[in-house]
């Protein structure tokens, strides 16, 4: 199978002294900040402790990449070495030398000055060090060691050796920024906005007793211990159609943060004897697209956030209210995007363990989607990673008010024991909607009852009486001569022509989605933002540079199903 070298209008702009290197904490900014992207020393060897250098690597971006400059396949017994070196500012270290890695995968052992500073498995989730005990003086050498079997204990998405169909090229190695920031010994860990009535509450954890906060550069709120509530006297909701922010500054002892909240709920109401989702209090469709967040130059990183932001104006600019992040935990800077921009995302968790196509695949959709999944993926150490990775994603999106709704399970993807899963989630987070089981294999608990509708007609049966999210259809596919990844044609139902394709789209939605949307259906998600390798049933190609559509003339039928109704 050919395999064709696409680019895309951001890498034409990729900074390559530093790339991405804008904050990449929105949530909790400070002064002090380093970017460590750009290019490292780089090597591949048998050995952990054979550190050997040959190469240059360009980070944030994955060595499968082309961005990256190695662009090519990591095997199980290859150890990835990185190494930089750094000169700080004159002035710049305080107490604490804070280095934080994005996200590597899969299994990370960091080193400064040859000193081991401490390690990490999984790929998806941010970690730090204090590495001010491992200098002496503004100059030092950090060196990382990764290793990335795709070990199906850890959660990979959808990653695979042999990639094809819905599955996609792996990432290996460091794919998230690399940086450093500077903090006094008393310091803010963190800042967890939680909304009630009329605004929010604001949690502390960290720093001196006294606090200083100052909303939108007005409001002063002063105290002591760990929060206060903001109760703003004329609150401003946050919506897809109004997305307002509120920015606020924390002073605590010799720390200063800056970050930034939204008021807004999201619930369950009965309506007219039907179970709706609601915003605000309101009656809401999410209307929205599946979004993998696959790119052909830096696969799992666009080449700048420009990336980011035209996926999710696009989506936008089609009628479409919101994006499902599928099985894949993106960088925050795309959080913070769709909280400013105005797009509700829903976010899965991604799977780990075994995928049996015929189990998780083929039966459910010819109709076995009813099995308990008790003893499902037994393992004890995949299901206790699982959970430990969906508590730290829980954490680590807790403050985006984009984030709306979580899906804990996809098609049966490393599933097991949903109703006793449901549970940690829902008291570690009350304030989201929570999908246990999408697409099938439903359980007993669940804020939803989520379909999975391909190969037929929108009329689902055997409902459960909660609020109907229709969590993947469509698919239709596309293929743009030009614009094309592989040979392959991959999708659920296949068109030869942008105007039969348009015409297909607009019918779907006035004749299926419209009807469930005045029945009291709550959320859609369509097959998808873009292309993917293989797959050619996104709205935009894979290199970002064609959208298949007359945005002006699908808005309209898509938007008669997003929003309050």
């Amino acid at each position: 199978m050919a395999i064709y070298e696409l680019t895309t209008p951001y890498e034409e702009k990729l900074d390559r002294s530093c790339p991405h290197s804008y904050y990449p904490r929105p949530s909790l900014v400070r002064d002090s900040y380093i970017s460590l992207n750009g290019e490292w020393d780089f090597g591949i060897t048998a050995s952990p402790s054979d550190m050997r250098y040959g190469e240059k690597i360009l980070l944030p971006f994955p060595p499968e990449s082309r961005l990256s400059g190695i662009k090519r396949e990591i095997g199980d017994g290859d150890y990835m070495h990185y190494r930089r070196e750094v000169e700080l500012p004159s002035g710049f270290l305080k107490d604490k030398l804070i280095l934080h890695f994005g996200a590597i995968d899969q299994e990370a052992w960091v080193y400064v000055n040859s000193r081991y500073v401490g390690g990490r498995l999984g790929g998806y989730i941010p970690f730090e060090f204090d590495i001010a005990p491992f200098i002496d003086g503004d100059r030092f050498v950090i060196e990382v060691v990764v290793r990335d079997t795709l070990d199906e204990r850890y959660p990979y998405g959808k990653q695979t050796k042999k990639r094809g169909g819905m599955w996609y090229t792996p990432v290996s190695g460091i794919w998230q920024s690399v940086w450093l920031e500077s903090l006094p010994e008393e310091h803010i860990c963190k800042l967890k906005f939680t909304n009630i009535e009329g605004g929010v509450h604001l949690s502390v954890i960290g720093g001196v007793e006294k606090k200083k906060v100052v909303v939108d550069g007005e409001g002063v709120y002063e105290f002591e211990g760990e929060g206060c509530d903001i109760l703003p006297e004329e609150p401003k909701l946050w919506s897809p159609e109004v997305p307002n922010l509120y920015t606020v500054t924390v002073e605590c002892g010799e720390d200063t943060v800056k970050s930034y909240f939204a008021i807004r709920t999201v619930g369950v109401k009965q309506i007219n004897g039907v179970k709706r989702l609601t915003l605000n209090g309101e009656p809401y469709v999410f209307n929205g697209l599946l979004d993998q967040g696959y790119y052909p130059d830096g696969i799992f990183m666009p080449a700048t956030e420009q990336g980011y932001l035209d996926d999710i104006r696009m989506a936008k600019s089609l009628g479409f209210n919101m994006l499902r992040k599928h099985i894949k935990i993106e960088p925050e800077i795309f959080y913070y995007l769709c909280d400013r921009e105005g797009i509700a995302v829903f976010q899965d968790m991604v799977n780990n363990s075994h995928y049996s196509f015929i189990h998780d695949t083929a039966l459910p959709t010819v109709g076995l989607q009813r099995l308990s999944d008790k003893r499902m993926h037994p393992d004890p150490t995949s299901r206790s990673i699982f959970i430990k990775t969906m508590k730290e994603t829980a954490e680590l999106l807790y403050n985006h008010p984009s984030v709306v709704y979580y899906t804990i399970f996809n098609e049966g993807w490393g599933q097991f024991a949903a109703d006793e899963v449901y549970p940690i989630l829902k008291e570690l987070d009350p304030t989201r909607i929570i999908d246990s089981t999408s697409g099938w294999f439903r359980q007993k608990k669940s804020d939803v009852d989520s379909r999975h509708i391909y190969f037929k007609p929108l009329k689902p049966k055997g409902l459960t009486g909660e609020p109907l999210s229709i969590s993947e259809f469509g698919g239709y596919a596309l293929r743009l001569e030009g614009h094309i990844y592989t040979d392959k044609y991959y999708g659920y139902k296949l068109f030869d022509n942008k105007e039969d394709f348009e015409a297909a789209i607009i019918a779907l939605y006035d004749n299926e989605v419209l009807p469930l949307v005045k029945a009291g259906a709550s959320a859609f998600v369509y097959t998808q933002v873009s292309d993917v390798e293989d797959e050619t049933n996104g709205f935009v190609t894979y290199d970002r540079r064609m959208v298949k559509v007359d945005a002006e003339r699908v808005r309209e039928h898509i938007g008669a199903c997003s929003g309050k109704k």
